[in-house]
């Protein structure tokens, strides 16, 4: 049987780009080499795609290492002066040529999980792993998931959305609506961004003002949030038309929330697996990500997270990834392993999705 050859694009323009290269890195490792040939395509901070070269070099960093021990800058700086180095010619898209059959997608954040390189992939009509245009843009953007999910009888925390350009326009008057409608503490969140990326939790007015400047700095708008009492709970999804969800997994914040530090840095959260609340609960939980996953429209995979109270049994939803994190740390490929799919088994499903969505929407007409 001829191999299948999988591009891993990886990289990226957004703030997650150090940790889609982790990610890569972890999937490049589980993808079976007596079935598929994989091709790795990096995308610098810059938007210049590069394929299989320095790809491949980038991919053997220890970038885990290097950030717990650097900045997230200085990082950058190396990959940056890696690609400087290689004098390699940027990759010109033509997938065809390059003989790729299928994408497996390792991009987070702005332009890997927003819709963009779904949209570009569509028009290439090369199948990718995960959901199309429409799920990806809908869930990226934290607003207008509540949206969607409230409308499936989903319980979501109150919140209200800015724009960052009315804030700098008129920062008293946010912040003058924000105190009238939240009591502390409140969470300030960028509306487009992952992995906790300027996300703040903030305890009182005197900390308000510098979350507004951080979120508003990386996004147009801007989510405030009320502060949920619960644990904090996550599902792992994986399919196209009939999904399944796995076991329930909790995080325990090593700092006052879970965030981009107590991801990728400092390592000291500690996530158990199976949650720890009753078998019944976690079964509601369970079926309400596959709730929330459909009334999206998600495929391939998702991450969906949840605020669980185990003595009201309240049931909050979070926020919904769509491409999660497969670094050695991150919970979706662990939730999966718990339900009873290790690793390269969940890349081998995640190819298959791919290339079934690509041929059901072919049958259709119509592009994912």
């Amino acid at each position: 049987m001829s191999l299948i050859t999988v591009a891993l694009i990886f990289g990226g323009r957004s703030a997650e780009h150090e940790i889609s290269i982790i990610s890569a890195k972890s999937i490049a490792a589980n993808i079976n080499p007596e079935r598929h040939r994989v091709i790795p395509i990096y995308i610098t901070h810059e938007g210049v795609w590069f394929c299989d070269g320095i790809a491949r070099k980038i991919l053997e960093l220890d970038l885990s290492a290097l950030l717990r021990t650097a900045s997230v800058e200085a990082a950058a700086t190396t990959l940056c002066e890696m690609v400087r180095q290689s004098a390699e010619k940027p990759f010109d898209r033509d997938f065809r040529a390059a003989g790729i059959d299928v994408a497996f997608l390792a991009l987070h954040g702005t332009g890997g999980e927003d819709g963009r390189i779904q949209g570009f992939l569509d028009t290439c009509d090369l199948p990718y792993t995960g959901s199309g245009v429409l799920a990806s843009a809908l869930t990226m953007d934290k607003a207008l998931t509540k949206l969607c999910v409230a409308d499936a009888a989903l319980d979501v925390a109150p919140s209200i959305t800015l724009l960052s350009a009315d804030y700098h326009a008129s920062p008293e008057t946010t912040l003058s609506r924000i105190v009238q409608e939240f009591e502390y503490p409140i969470f300030v969140k960028p509306a487009s961004l992952g992995s906790s990326v300027g996300i703040s939790k903030v305890h009182n007015a005197d900390e308000l003002p510098l979350a507004l400047d951080t979120a508003c700095s990386l996004d147009s708008k801007v989510l405030v949030e009320k502060a949920i009492k619960g644990r904090e709970i996550e599902v792992a999804v994986l399919g196209n038309d009939r999904p399944i969800a796995s076991v329930c997994g909790e995080i325990e914040p090593g700092s006052d929330f879970y965030d981009y530090e107590d991801k990728y840095i400092h390592n000291s959260a500690k996530l158990f697996i199976p949650a720890r609340i009753p078998e019944q609960l976690q079964e509601e939980v369970r079926n309400a990500a596959l709730r929330a996953y459909k009334a999206l429209g998600c495929q391939g995979m998702s991450r969906i997270d949840f605020f669980v109270d185990d003595e009201s049994e309240s049931i909050v939803l979070n926020e919904v990834n769509t491409i999660p994190g497969f670094t050695d740390i991150s919970m979706y490929p662990r939730l999966m392993e718990a339900t009873g799919i290790p690793f390269p088994e969940l890349a081998e499903r995640l190819i298959q999705l791919a290339l079934e969505k690509r041929k059901q929407s072919s049958s259709s007409g119509q592009r994912s």
